[in-house]
C-alpha cells in the first residue's frame, strides 16, 4: 500500500486501470463481508458462551491498537513539539 501510495503521489493521478480496479471493488466491498457474517451466524451459540471473553479480546486489542498508533506517530513526528517550543 505505501509502494502504491508512492507510485500514485509521483504520478499525480490515479491511471484509468487502477481507477477501473477500485470501482468494481468498491461497488462489490459488501461481499467481502459475507464470509465474517456467516462464521458469525455459524459460531453463534460458542460466542454467546464465550461473550465475556471475546469482548475483553475486542477491548485490550483496540487499547493496544490505539496505543501502538500513537506511539508510532509519536515517534513519526517529533518536530511537532520542536516546532511549538521555538515559536
Amino acid at each position: 500500500m505505501v509502494f502504491l501510495l508512492i507510485f500514485l503521489f509521483i504520478r499525480g493521478r490515479v491511471p484509468a486501470s487502477i481507477d477501473l480496479v477500485g470501482s468494481s471493488i468498491l461497488q462489490h466491498l459488501g461481499l467481502l463481508f459475507i464470509p465474517a457474517t456467516v462464521g458469525v451466524v455459524l459460531y453463534l451459540p460458542l460466542l454467546q458462551t464465550h461473550a465475556w471473553g471475546v469482548a475483553a479480546a475486542l477491548l485490550v486489542s483496540t487499547i493496544a491498537t490505539v496505543a501502538v498508533t500513537s506511539c508510532v506517530l509519536k515517534f513519526m513526528s517529533p518536530s511537532v513539539m520542536e516546532q511549538d517550543h521555538h515559536v
